[in-house]
């Protein structure tokens, strides 16, 4: 990128290394797209592994956290089924991301965040901030063992700290883990104890002692309530609605294209978009059926109020908290877009087959049906087919 601020241009802009974004640079790079000229990928982590790299220390991969693989990531003698399941997940999947990344040589540019995206006539402006190094030269390289590999404009780790790129097409592939959800609830603001998201969790430890409230019916909820159990003084587990266990220990395939079906309608029809757990359930995994044996995982209805030192039910039950952990799950991250009035009146986006339904040249991977890591590996091919084929349509136009 040219010094004082000046635009660079490329074809394809995609913002997110996660799973989405990598699963359609995949394709797009199958396709013909060169890095740099026609394709950059924008990620706002610091390191490889998309919303993985910030999951807890004790998460490990398993039947109620399975990541499956990218595309071609067999032909790279890269893949999840045999990694190291006593590692923390988020070790794993960033390691395997890394070399992933390198082996396409994607050069993906962060820790850069997109702060808005503005339509023009020919496409994008595409405006990010944050100082970045390159994907490939740092946390791709420090796994393979390589060197750096060459970038530009925002790739180097001396170069500007904002900018703007042009670009034809975008595809949006932020997840949703930029976006904590926390519903309120009376007396919230009041509460002088500790308050964390999810995304805030980082290991029991922090929390030993303290009489801890978990809130969510997922299963990142059931693993802090299991965590928790024996470091913390109390745990007391409630949901907003009676969680539904699941005979067999792993996903019921039937619930889950239901699951899915529900979230492609909602998308299709632009509304917010519905949770997985509850279309899904949650898998009897040995974990968690010993949980239930044992008298640690019991469910509570939701509280109908907070106060200072806890909660209390409508009938008047109080439960003392020094913490409250909110697995409330997340909304997906479309702040940046907002300059484009995608949204409908229902909060959501209407995204049909991956585009936008108000502007085509606006893609979205791993959104709604597409946010399992299957879901993103299929929709990947399907997106990146679409993105050339607007591409085709952009040069058409230009030779008329």
């Amino acid at each position: 990128m040219a010094a004082g601020g000046e635009r660079e241009r490329t074809r394809v802009v995609v913002v997110g290394a996660g799973q989405a974004g990598l699963s359609v640079s995949w394709y797009l790079r199958r396709l013909g797209l060169e890095v740099g000229r026609d394709l950059v990928v924008l990620d706002r982590g610091p390191g490889t592994g998309g919303a993985w790299q910030h999951r807890w220390e004790s998460l490990r991969l398993g039947a109620a956290h399975r990541v499956h693989d990218l595309p071609g990531m067999a032909g790279l003698g890269l893949g999840f089924d045999a990694a190291d399941r006593s590692a923390p997940a988020r070790d794993v999947v960033a390691e395997q991301y890394a070399r992933y990344e390198a082996a396409l040589g994607l050069d993906v540019r962060r820790p850069v965040e997109v702060t808005g995206v503005t339509g023009l006539g020919d496409g994008f402006s595409v405006r990010w901030a944050g100082r970045a190094s390159s994907g490939a030269g740092s946390a791709a390289a420090a796994a393979t063992g390589t060197g750096s590999q060459a970038g530009s404009g925002p790739a180097s780790g001396s170069g500007p700290a904002s900018g703007t790129l042009r670009a034809e097409v975008v595809v949006n592939a932020t997840g949703t883990w930029g976006a904590p959800f926390v519903p309120w609830y009376p007396g919230r603001d009041t509460f002088l104890g500790r308050q964390l998201h999810t995304s805030d969790y980082r290991t029991a430890d922090d929390l030993e002692g303290l009489d801890v409230v978990v809130v969510g019916g997922g299963t990142s909820a059931i693993g802090f309530v299991l965590e928790l159990d024996g470091v913390a003084a109390s745990t007391t587990w409630v949901t907003r609605r009676p969680v539904d266990w699941l005979d067999q220990g792993e996903l019921d395939v039937e619930s889950a294209v239901a699951a899915v079906a529900a979230q492609d309608r909602a998308a299709r029809a632009g509304q917010a978009l519905p949770s997985i757990v509850s279309g899904t359930g949650v898998p009897r995994t040995r974990r968690f059926v010993s949980g239930i044996e044992r008298g640690v995982l019991v469910e509570r209805p939701m509280f109908a109020s907070i106060e200072p030192h806890g909660v209390r039910w409508a009938d008047g039950t109080f439960a003392p908290a020094g913490a409250i952990v909110w697995a409330t799950g997340f909304r997906p991250e479309l702040r940046h877009l907002a300059p484009l009035g995608l949204r409908s009146a229902d909060g959501g986006v209407s995204v049909e087959g991956g585009a936008s339904s108000l502007d085509p040249r606006v893609f979205f991977a791993g959104y709604g049906p597409q946010a399992s890591t299957i879901g993103a590996n299929r929709a990947g091919r399907a997106i990146a087919r679409q993105v050339v084929a607007r591409l085709s349509e952009c040069d058409a136009a230009r030779r008329r």
